[in-house]
């Protein structure tokens, strides 16, 4: 099987490249985040995406997009914004497997705790039938403290927040500069 791994971000992405790098599956990585606000963050990230391939030897592709006028715009509810958010990088994570010629793609977001996993796990399997590929499911969860440390160890930078503006606005750990 030759999967793609969608990389919402450097440290998400250690433990399931570290995983599936052991069990042999010949996969590369795609970093497509156009949610991702301020450009200071989207760059930050993409980099260090950049940087994690470089260390790990894992191939990854950048998909240079950055939407903020999406999100800004956007005054939905919580689970609307997350399904949106979701939905587009599935939709885009499948469109590029298919056209790459991959058997099958997943995403680092299934690392996290603090994602809505079910959400992106039917958003997932939605967006690989569209497309006539396969959504390789798998619950990363318990492996996130130790690919955060180890995340940590590499130096990348470790993000406090999930991307959007609207978890950017809400959280106490940023430093926030409006334009």
């Amino acid at each position: 099987m030759r999967l793609l791994l969608h990389m919402c971000c450097a440290p998400c992405s250690v433990y399931p490249a570290n995983i599936l790098q052991e069990e042999g599956v010949e996969f590369e990585g795609l970093f497509y985040n156009p949610n991702i606000h301020p450009l200071e963050e989207f760059t930050k990230r993409r980099e260090n995406v950049e940087i994690f391939s470089r260390l790990s030897g894992v191939p990854v592709s950048i998909m240079d997009d950055f939407r903020q006028e999406v999100w800004e715009k956007f005054t939905g509810e919580e689970l609307k914004r997350c399904s949106m958010c979701y939905g587009m990088r599935m939709e885009a994570a499948a469109a590029y497997a298919k056209q790459k010629g991959f058997d099958a793609f997943t995403t680092s977001l299934l690392v996290s705790p603090y994602q809505k996993h079910e959400l992106i796990r039917e958003l997932g399997e939605k967006a690989a039938e569209k497309q006539g590929v396969k959504f390789y499911y798998r619950d990363f969860r318990p492996g996130f403290r130790q690919g955060q440390q180890h995340a940590k160890e590499m130096g990348l930078y470790r993000q406090k927040f999930c991307g959007c503006i609207i978890s950017y606005n809400e959280s106490p750990f940023t430093k926030k500069q409006h334009d």
